[in-house]
């Protein structure tokens, strides 16, 4: 017998007895909001997985991942492979009014990068992780590849 294997999102859902909501009835904020910490993970985990290292070290190479202008280059790498509901999630995110500002980012990337995070969330809270594991390596081996 096949033994079924539980997203983190369900077994959140279950721990806590929550009530599964389609994903895409969240604000894009919202979504912007939660998929900030799903992709902070990504990163996080890719980091440690690397090798033990000092936290400094590691808080200093994620934030080079996480930030918005970072985030905002990763989008554009992507941009091509979303189908076109991923970009319009992306683009409902990067079109949302804030009521927070970029601390150390321009307007134009802090935007963008809320539009990604978006997105993030989304996939995130439509279960398709998968998904947003594929765009995000995608991403960075096309940066990679871009700066050689």
């Amino acid at each position: 017998m096949e033994k079924s294997v539980k997203s983190l999102l369900d077994k959140i859902q279950d721990t806590f007895e929550l009530q599964p909501v389609m994903a895409k009835q969240y604000s894009p904020l919202t979504l912007a909001y939660i998929g900030d910490a799903i992709y902070d993970l990504i990163i996080r985990t890719m980091l440690v997985e690397h090798g033990n290292a000092p936290v400094n070290k590691l808080h200093r190479k994620a934030s080079s991942f996480v930030k918005a202008e970072a985030q905002a280059r990763l989008i554009h790498q992507i941009e091509d492979e979303l189908t076109e509901e991923e970009l319009a999630i992306y683009k409902r995110g990067r079109n949302a009014k804030s009521a927070t500002s970029a601390k150390n980012a321009s307007v134009l990337d802090y935007r963008t990068a809320t539009g990604f995070e978006a997105l993030m969330g989304y996939l995130y809270l439509d279960n398709q992780i998968d998904r947003a594991l594929w765009l995000v390596q995608y991403g960075l081996e096309k940066e990679k590849n871009s700066r050689t």
